[in-house]
């Protein structure tokens, strides 16, 4: 595998080229199988994509090799460093970080990609601080039950006010609170829940693969679902019932992540709850008792599609003040124009998040700067070394490239949310997004993480290639948390552009079995989200290169494609494409 991160013999390079040339044709159809191994003569030299892929970019193979270590680092100890604050949405060191993102970008001769000729997109963001009232009471039966926060529960405001407030609501458990006709689900029955409190379930039915995803978990098992399906029911308010197994963390994770300043965007005309809470599960347990309820029997009768919603008779009223801020921020966008007249409006677009936690709550050692290094300077780096070697060819890709440095993605994916409500290319002329968020630091891998494995056409591409660089893919190896849609790659995809997020695999060369786990999870447990993820010279940049080289050939190739890539059918997504395709057609 390392011709393609260091060595390149001729060969192999031909070889490759002949993949992408034929990968460029077959792996943008309907079709979803693993492409078989070809020799290097399999591409069709009479084909426009070969011709233009493996004839018309004859430089493609000393391209890639812009791709390099000493780039990346560069770029990664500079936005990392100190001096930018953690990068803070809002902060002085997310506009220092923009600032430096778009004279790099300048340096390698992208054009400003934002729709008024300039490099940034800004955008508005809220800063909503719920001050967390210190007890929760509830009311039913001539039965009190008060809740402590922090311990039993967490509230966050629903609405951009300074007040949040719910009075004498009735408390209804409405199972896992989805309505998903495709799957012939809907929790609310038509049911009239205005101005009621919902406690649902997390997660979404996963017992079954043929429904939603089996143990794949869906956006219908996600948090922002769930508040935003009560909200469409005219609800005051919904209490998300927390387990460590159906959210994938434990309760101290919601602890800290929703106390404090959480961002948004804007409030618009759309509905909103009054209050978003969790609660315990042994808190929840106990709520249903007061009336004779029993958790568990109310999970199973959940678990059918002819569920009715259950009003506890209970009722509960909760005020809290909210404190407001409003910043900017802003998308870092660079365009790289297309070079055939009749696919240039068209575009493939590759993100990263810029942005990071700021400054926050010191650490044993007293450090209160959440540098980032990992998460996500290392993916900013990658993506602007994939840029550097689309611009060294020697004719650009038929279609056009966007680079999107998105910002606040920590604060809820409100960047490329931002972006995807605001596209410079109609979503029906995005081709693709192929998403880097976090890198290798630890070496060559004989396998790669393909978040979005199974959902589109891209999956062929990505294996060939993957398999040219002696690799094989593996699907996300976590399914049960929902990673695909806690990236940015989701905010495309709710637009209907296929996309995808490559991850570290954990099979590394020349290392034990287990080793790849070993160092993955000490940095989750030690560094993520923590000021300790920092740059340290003891990186190793070979896997980090090997995923940027994917990701460089993967977009070559869909770049110069005649067909645009498409979700495999009865995806979550395809709808949406096909609204997107039809609205975007010339």
């Amino acid at each position: 595998m390392n011709y393609l991160a260091r060595e390149r013999p001729e060969k192999h390079v031909k070889k490759l080229l002949a993949l992408i040339a034929v990968l460029a044709l077959a792996g943008c159809s309907n079709e979803t199988e693993q492409a078989e191994p070809m020799a290097a003569d399999a591409a069709d030299a009479s084909s426009p994509i070969a011709a233009e892929v493996a004839g018309g970019n004859p430089g493609a193979e000393l391209a890639a090799q812009e791709i390099a270590d000493d780039y990346m680092r560069g770029i990664i100890v500079e936005i990392s460093d100190d001096r930018y604050e953690g990068r803070g949405p809002g902060t002085a060191g997310d506009a220092m970080a923009r600032e430096y993102l778009a004279k790099r970008m300048e340096e390698l001769g992208l054009e400003p990609g934002a729709a008024d000729g300039s490099w940034q997109q800004p955008f508005d963001l809220v800063g909503v601080n719920a001050q967390q009232p210190g007890e929760w009471t509830f009311a039913g039966h001539d039965k009190e039950m008060t809740l402590k926060q922090w311990d039993e529960f967490i509230v966050g405001s629903g609405v951009q006010e300074e007040r949040a407030v719910i009075e004498d609501a009735e408390l209804v458990f409405v199972g896992y609170g989805i309505q998903a006709p495709e799957y012939d689900w809907d929790d609310y029955k038509g049911v009239d829940l205005t101005g009621k409190v919902l406690l649902m379930m997390n997660n979404d039915p996963d017992w079954d693969p043929d429904l939603f995803g089996g143990e794949t978990r869906l956006w219908y098992g996600r948090w922002d679902y769930k508040y935003l399906s009560a909200a469409r029911q005219g609800a005051a308010g919904a209490i998300i019932i927390h387990t460590q197994p159906s959210a994938g963390y434990p309760f101290q994770v919601v602890q800290t992540s929703w106390t404090g300043e959480q961002f948004e965007l804007p409030a618009g005309d759309e509905p909103r709850i009054q209050v978003a809470g969790w609660v315990t599960e042994n808190a929840a347990r106990s709520l249903i008792e007061m009336n004779g309820f029993d958790l568990d029997e109310l999970r199973e009768a959940a678990d059918n599609r002819d569920f009715q919603p259950v009003p506890l008779g209970v009722t509960t009223s909760i005020g809290f003040d909210v404190t407001l801020n409003r910043v900017e921020s802003a998308n870092v966008l660079g365009l790289i124009p297309g070079s055939d007249p009749d696919r240039r409006g068209e575009v493939v677009i590759y993100t990263a998040h810029h942005d990071h936690l700021g400054i926050g709550t010191p650490n044993e050692d007293g450090d209160a700067i959440y540098n980032g290094a990992m998460d996500n300077a290392s993916g900013v780096a990658q993506v602007m070394a994939i840029a550097r070697a689309i611009k060294a060819l020697p004719e650009a890709p038929r279609r056009s490239v966007l680079v999107a440095l998105v910002g606040a993605e920590e604060q809820g994916l409100l960047g490329s949310k931002y972006y995807a409500e605001n596209p410079t290319f109609p979503p029906g002329r995005i081709a693709a997004n192929l998403n880097y968020d976090g890198g290798n630091i630890w070496g060559h891998t004989h396998d790669v993480t393909y978040i979005g494995l199974g959902k589109s056409s891209i999956d062929t591409i990505v294996q060939g290639i993957a398999e040219e660089q002696g690799r094989v893919v593996k699907p996300d190896q976590f399914a049960d948390r929902g990673y695909f849609y806690r990236s940015d790659q989701f905010s495309f995809a709710k637009i209907g552009v296929p996309a995808m997020y490559l991850d570290t695999g954990t099979d590394f060369v020349d290392r034990p079995p287990e080793w790849g786990r070993e160092q993955v999870n000490h940095y989750t447990d030690v560094n993520y989200h923590q000021p300790s993820d920092e740059y340290d010279d003891s990186w190793n940049f070979d896997g980090m290169i090997d995923h940027a080289l994917l990701g460089f050939w993967a977009g070559l190739a869909i770049a110069n494609a005649d067909e645009m890539p498409r979700w495999n059918e009865g995806d979550e997504f395809e709808a949406a494409r096909l609204e997107a395709l039809s609205e975007g057609a010339p």
